[in-house]
């Protein structure tokens, strides 16, 4: 894949993002073609990722994305292959390393700048998409830094 195409990928997560999709179901659904998973699939998969987890400001639905597609990349099938495992577990790591050093925190609440875990988490109802909501939110930006790293990661893989 070229890095033309990768960015492609990239920008369409933030399209999605913006389209009124929550941050996990966006990166998910911008490269889950890739392994045969529909657009439809990936985003209902992906959804109760959103805002933290159910919207419980826990991990970043961003970063929710890049585990879920580093599974569909490499995860293991088999469940006594430790080493499958260790090996994904292992990309999980670096990757969400680097959207750490990036955005500051792997954590929802800790990113939109929530103070207490209790206010974070108080209501299940998901914020309208408002122009003030994209405004004040770094969201799009948290979905872009996500689909980079994961495609910098599939970049990385092609050069091996």
């Amino acid at each position: 894949m070229t890095d033309e195409e990768l960015d492609e990928r990239v920008n369409r997560a933030v399209e999605n993002f913006m389209a009124g999709y929550g941050c996990c179901q966006s990166v998910v659904s911008a490269f889950a073609d890739l392994y045969g998973l529909d657009d439809m699939m990936a985003k209902r998969i992906a959804a109760g990722f959103g805002g933290g987890v159910g919207r419980m400001r826990m991990m970043c639905g961003a970063v929710s994305g890049i585990v879920m597609l580093v599974g569909l990349d490499c995860g293991q099938t088999e469940g006594s292959d430790r080493d499958g495992k260790s090996a994904c577990y292992k990309v999980v790591q670096e990757l969400l390393a680097k959207s750490k050093e990036e955005n500051g925190s792997l954590i929802c609440a800790e990113i939109l700048g929530l103070k207490g875990y209790e206010k974070a988490q108080s209501s299940y109802v998901a914020s309208p998409r408002t122009a003030e909501y994209y405004k004040k939110r770094p969201c799009a930006a948290k979905v872009e830094s996500a689909a980079r790293i994961f495609a910098t990661y599939l970049s990385s893989k092609a050069e091996d």
